[in-house]
């Protein structure tokens, strides 16, 4: 066995373990940090497969953005699962027989030969795997990337817009007011005699 297939393995306990502990976790903290340390190792899996591109893109857009807001939000909401979890137990034959049915269908996949790319091909040491997505993306694929994007963009104004909306019995600031205004309308100097002690 290969260093590299020792390292494989491992992570991939290390992964599947914290996939585990995401679904049966009790607190949704504990829960969102063990998906924290999933896609920690899913990164080192993609780097030891040579896609360091998406390796890193996992790190920085999940770990670093998407993760963060989902602990902020689950802190922040304090949430009690316990009521939520009172009525699992009714749901487990259910639950179960999902379960089996996707692992029937990897089973299916995986044994068919779907996945079977033959010897591995080593790439030259000045190979870019980044250079050849961006390549393939702007080139090729370049049109669904750009309706991506815009129905994105789109995404992001409506989100902004549905958080800007005037409420009755909110208190706002008018910044162009507050820059506007001048001492003489908001002080006033008033001139006290002194007063001599009795």
């Amino acid at each position: 066995m290969t260093f590299e297939q020792v390292i494989f393995y491992f992570f991939s306990a290390i992964l599947i373990g914290s996939a585990v502990c995401v679904v049966t976790a009790r607190s949704p903290v504990h829960a969102a940090l063990f998906l924290v340390l999933a896609f920690f190792t899913t990164a080192i899996l993609w780097v030891s497969m040579e896609a360091e591109f998406l390796g890193i893109i996992l790190v920085v857009v999940y770990v670093g953005a998407v993760m963060v807001l989902f602990l902020f939000v689950l802190m922040m909401l304090n949430l009690d699962v316990s009521g939520l979890r009172s009525g699992l137990a009714r749901f487990k034959s259910i639950g179960a027989l999902v379960a089996g049915i996707v692992m029937i269908e990897l089973i299916m996949v995986l044994t068919a030969g779907y996945f079977d790319s033959g010897p591995a091909v080593r790439m030259p040491a000045d190979y870019s795997n980044t250079r050849a997505l961006g390549e393939i993306l702007y080139t090729e694929y370049v049109y669904p990337f750009e309706i991506a994007a815009a129905i994105l963009l789109v995404a992001i104004v409506a989100a902004i817009a549905l958080t800007m909306r005037r409420r009755p019995k909110t208190k706002r600031q008018d910044s162009v007011e507050q820059v506007s205004v001048r001492r003489e309308d908001r002080v006033r100097i008033v001139q006290v005699a002194p007063q001599k002690k009795p």
